[in-house]
């Protein structure tokens, strides 16, 4: 019995290790970004980030977002830091129903990576509303810690979510970036954020 015991904790361990090893496999990078910022949540956001709308309150190593009706837009935290290659890791848990994103701007919008409970797109912001290039249906459950993994580099933007992986090209996405940002609607828990990337070569005007 104790055998059989410790041999499925054996497997469950390995399994866990194999899916973690897989979520953390590279999408459009030859290797490893420089860390640009890892927040704890512990304590209030450093300087490079900005609340552009909602409510970001960190507490015991969780970012919790809260919209604010009378904005009458989503909760966006801006990452002040324009990144030509990148990669974006967070887990994140919708509290009901709603969404969470993940893009990055030049003056305007530049792309998106939206989730809902239908599941994962890539979307370019050359025009309005955003044109989606690429969809993944698979369902996203609320109240349970998803995990996504955003990428980008010239051309090229890609995503995977919870081990399924889309891809997107559009010329768009090449333009040069001067943040990141997360967006979430009505209310999303956040945690273990890290932003790794590549900054853009020149300030955007």
């Amino acid at each position: 019995m104790k055998t059989t015991c410790v041999l499925a904790v054996l497997l469950g361990l390995t399994f866990a290790s194999s899916a973690f090893a897989q979520n953390s496999k590279p999408l459009l990078h030859e290797h490893e970004l420089p860390l640009i910022v890892a927040p704890s949540f512990k304590e209030p956001l450093d300087a490079s980030f900005s609340i552009a709308k909602g409510k970001w309150t960190p507490r015991d190593g969780v970012l919790t977002v809260l919209d604010l009706p009378e904005q009458k837009h989503i909760p966006v935290l801006h990452h002040k830091v324009g990144l030509a290659a990148a990669v974006i890791e967070v887990e994140f848990l919708l509290d009901g129903p709603g969404t969470f994103l993940v893009g990055c701007d030049a003056k305007k919008h530049v792309g998106r990576v939206v989730v809902n409970a239908a599941g994962l797109s890539i979307a370019e912001d050359s025009v309005k509303p955003s044109h989606t290039l690429a969809r993944l249906r698979l369902p996203v459950k609320p109240g349970v810690w998803h995990r996504l993994r955003v990428e980008w580099q010239g051309d090229h933007m890609a995503a995977r979510l919870d081990g399924r992986e889309l891809r997107a090209q559009h010329a768009y996405f090449a333009t040069p970036k001067s943040r990141s940002w997360l967006a979430a609607g009505k209310s999303v828990k956040v945690r273990n954020l890290k932003i790794s990337g590549e900054k853009t070569a020149a300030p955007i005007p």
